[in-house]
């Protein structure tokens, strides 16, 4: 980059007027590109976007005209928290012209109720464009890794007679010909294993107060996933001081996550409370609880029933955030309380959670792969 070209990012960045120490002037597309951004930083001082729908709509445009993707995306977020431009999802030429991303479809989650009717179904046209994005890169991963995982756990390594899978158990026992006897010892048999209607089950419960809004999306799209899968009973539960079970709607994750009222208060102790009443099968159980542990309800009520579901032999895990955003504030005493319940807590980026799922379900340590994969637990 020449100096003429540094000088010029300055003065974008500077943004003109009192700030700009340049004195750089900008071409027609540069002036353009300017008014852009000031539209949104420098709102404060020059009037910005306004209520003015037109203004809006047209400076939607505009940004995805000057900006790639990824920077659009970071600009609208902005525009929602610096401005507080909710009316941007209020029109449906205002979200036809809106980049979707994950952090879109939380917002529009926490205003679904008031949402309008003719606003409505381009909303969900946003909301099932990013999820059909989410599954084409998250399902395979999730499959393949709890397939295999359960694939691998389900040896049945004292089969009876009529469970015994012969090629295997030859193929594992050559070494133990006896030339003399012309036979193989089988001192290992390998069986099919037990068949059942699902090996393990998994309890999805998650937090729905707004700041966890991208980590309800992702859960609802992997509890999508895992409803998929024959080999796994999925449950997903969401809670603020009010618990609902949707696990009806996993097979259908658009409107699951238009069922989501992101915001209000937090009562886990309620959600653990029914999380309990529906687990069947403790020691075949995961419950991945999605929560920053800030509680609003009985602290001394959450962390009973965090002990009875740990002393019944229910893996609980406690993901303080399921998104790329890094860990949130949490509550450190409560964070310390499941730590000492040998509950492992922290955040959990989406990439990585097929990996956590698959090691939780074929009751690895939880606390050896975390350390493989460089994350930090929490006490």
């Amino acid at each position: 980059m020449n100096d003429e070209q540094q000088i010029r990012k300055w003065r974008l960045i500077l943004g003109g007027d009192q700030n700009d120490g340049t004195g750089f002037p900008l071409g027609q597309l540069d002036l353009q590109v300017d008014n852009t951004l000031s539209a949104l930083y420098d709102s404060d001082r020059r009037g910005g976007l306004g209520a003015s729908s037109p203004n809006v709509s047209r400076w939607l445009g505009d940004i995805r005209t000057f900006f790639p993707n990824t920077v659009v995306q970071v600009m609208q977020q902005d525009a929602l928290k610096r401005l507080n431009l909710t009316q941007m999802l209020f029109e449906k030429e205002m979200l036809e012209n809106v980049e979707p991303d994950v952090h879109l479809v939380a917002t529009l989650m926490t205003l679904s109720r008031v949402i309008p009717d003719k606003t409505k179904d381009t909303a969900r046209q946003v909301v099932k464009k990013v999820v059909d994005d989410l599954l084409r890169k998250l399902a395979q991963p999730m499959q393949q890794a709890v397939t295999g995982s359960l694939n691998r756990s389900t040896k049945n390594r004292r089969p009876r007679h009529n469970e015994i899978n012969w090629h295997s158990t030859i193929l594992k026992n050559l070494k133990h010909y006896q030339p003399e006897y012309k036979t193989i010892i089988p001192e290992t048999r390998i069986g099919y294993g037990r068949k059942r209607s699902s090996l393990k089950d998994v309890v999805l419960c998650i937090d729905q107060s707004g700041s966890m809004g991208t980590s309800v999306v992702y859960s609802g799209i992997f509890g999508s996933v895992m409803a998929s899968l024959p080999a796994i009973k999925t449950k997903m539960v969401v809670f603020d001081t009010a618990v609902v079970d949707l696990t009806d709607e996993l097979q259908d994750p658009v409107e699951l996550l238009f069922g989501v009222q992101l915001g209000g208060g937090t009562d886990i102790n309620a959600a653990l409370t029914y999380c309990a009443q529906i687990i069947t099968r403790p020691l075949d159980t995961v419950l991945v609880l999605i929560t920053d542990l800030y509680e609003g309800g009985s602290v001394a009520g959450m962390r009973k029933r965090a002990t009875e579901l740990t002393q019944a032999g229910v893996q609980v895990i406690v993901l303080l955030a399921l998104n790329d955003d890094g860990a949130p504030m949490y509550d450190h005493g409560n964070a310390q309380f499941f730590s000492t319940l040998g509950v492992p807590v922290f955040a959990c980026t989406p990439d990585k959670f097929p990996d956590l799922m698959a090691a939780a379900l074929t009751k690895q340590d939880i606390a050896m792969w975390a350390a493989k994969e460089d994350i930090v637990l929490k006490k």
